[in-house]
């Protein structure tokens, strides 16, 4: 939510900038676990200053731009840059700190976990003093943990009567990675497209570094009547919105970068802070992360960050610079070529041959007298010690992607490989309809299994656990890389 005015009439409004739609849950507890190694964060990629890989969309920007002719439409307010009621705070864990629970808000039984598909209580190894979520609804905060690598994204985190913090959903995201999702950990953060709400921001220490631009894309939101209904999202977004469909009606997916033309002219921009996000705009671009309610568009800062384009209160210079870039805004379609965070050319593009698989469950217990839990920071399945081996069936379906990018392709030849710990096994049975198409048999750590994916494919994973010993298992599901170039494809171990 902003104070602006409107595009039509004089005043100031009040807009909100809507979250995303909640998914369901089932029953499988997670609570993070403390390490012991530490590592101090430093002004590097990949740190608390600069969060993700130098590869990261985020940290790379596009040579030559090919943009879309579709322009932003106005709406019942100017656009924005957020940095308060509505953005979020990155905040930095120490070494020193102490655990934190979070619980379910309202009676839940946790925080919703896409990941997981589980409302679970979770437990932050080390909580920052300081941590102070955004006070409007969406109530936005990333907390930043240099011994893990992690940045834990919360939506509506508050701290109740009792003293207890409680927040409606909960996501994590390393930070040596795209700081995005992928097709088997889809969800990385708060926002609606699975990344942290951290992911993107104007940071207060970039704001007067002497740089003409901010070194990194920017997060965006757009409104309804821009996001597109029929193509709620693309990569690198692993999802959007939940009712998408049903109540957009423009043309921009969520996932987009947008981007001013190079021949956009800021020479007579007097405000400088507008001056170097204009610039960020036509070098790097913003990604399209969120929705909100009325506004053509909103940028976010840190909250806090000392970025007010309207020091004096209101500017109609500033306000028709800032619908001046709305009208410019265009979608990137293609690029020449692209760059990354150390000047080196890197590939922007959905991955050809890329995890679809996770280990989540839900599981049914088939033998035994134990039950496994699911890991999701080692995107594992966790056996506890038992004198005869448990074995858990998971037919659902949940365990393949729902990454429309990333679809099993039929007649492509998937590759299965299986880490595990202590003994553990899976066997996977490959369906098309009611027919078994292949049965892989059990595998164990370092084994792996090919077949042919069928038309009408789904899976149903078989997991047994070791004996006398905690053990593990994950599994990968991805097209055989040496495939990628053949037209034939065989099955076989």
């Amino acid at each position: 939510m902003y104070f602006g005015k409107s595009t039509g009439a004089s005043g100031q409004h009040l807009a909100k900038l809507v979250g995303w739609s909640m998914l369901g849950t089932c029953a499988l507890a997670f609570t993070a676990t403390a390490q012991t190694t530490t590592a101090p964060a430093s002004a590097g990629f990949e740190s608390y200053q600069k969060p993700f890989a130098a590869s990261s969309p985020w940290n790379s920007r596009p040579v030559n731009p090919v943009l879309d002719t579709y322009e932003i439409p106005k709406s019942s307010y100017y656009p924005s840059i957020e940095r308060g009621t509505w953005s979020t705070g990155l905040f930095l864990a120490k070494t020193t700190d102490t655990p934190v629970t979070v619980i379910g808000r309202n009676g839940a039984a946790g925080p919703n976990n896409p990941d997981t598909l589980v409302a679970a209580p979770v437990t932050l190894p080390r909580w920052p003093a300081a941590t102070l979520p955004a006070t409007g609804a969406d109530g936005h905060a990333d907390i930043y943990d240099p011994v893990t690598g992690i940045i834990h994204s919360f939506w509506q985190l508050k701290k109740n009567a009792n003293g207890q913090w409680e927040a409606a959903l909960y996501a994590w995201s390393p930070t040596k990675g795209t700081g995005w999702g992928d097709p088997a950990h889809y969800y990385h953060g708060a926002r609606a497209t699975g990344v942290p709400a951290a992911a993107g921001l104007i940071r207060t220490h970039e704001i007067a570094d002497g740089q003409p631009t901010y070194k990194h894309a920017l997060a965006m939101s757009l409104t309804y009547n821009a996001l597109s209904a029929t193509n709620p999202y693309v990569y690198p977004a692993t999802s959007s919105d939940g009712d998408a469909t049903k109540t957009n009606y423009g043309k921009i997916p969520q996932g987009a970068l947008m981007m001013l033309p190079a021949s956009y002219d800021s020479s007579k921009v007097g405000n400088a802070d507008l001056r170097k996000i204009i610039e960020t705009l036509k070098t790097y671009g913003a990604y399209v992360v969120d929705r909100n309610t009325g506004t053509p568009f909103a940028i976010y800062a840190e909250t806090g960050a000392p970025l007010n384009l309207m020091p004096n209160g209101w500017s109609n210079s500033v306000a028709a610079e800032l619908d001046r870039m709305r009208a410019n805004l265009r979608q990137v379609v293609a690029a020449q070529s692209w760059v990354d965070g150390n000047g080196k050319a890197v590939s922007i593009t959905a991955p050809a041959s890329v995890n679809t698989l996770s280990m989540r469950g839900p599981w049914s217990r088939t033998s035994g007298t134990t039950m496994p839990t699911f890991d999701q920071w080692a995107q594992a399945l966790v056996f506890p010690a038992s004198p005869t081996a448990t074995v858990v069936s998971n037919g659902n379906g949940s365990g393949m992607t729902r990454v429309t990018w990333a679809k099993t392709k039929v007649g492509s030849t998937q590759k299965l490989s299986v880490f595990a710990t202590g003994g553990a096994r899976l066997r996977v049975m490959v369906y098309s309809g009611s027919t078994v198409k292949f049965t892989s048999g059990n595998l164990g750590n370092g084994e792996s299994a090919r077949f042919v994916w069928p038309d009408g494919g789904w899976i149903v994973l078989i997991a047994t656990g070791g004996v006398n010993t905690v053990a593990t298992l994950r599994a990968e599901l991805a097209v055989a890389p040496d495939t990628l170039t053949t037209a034939t494809a065989t099955t076989k171990k």
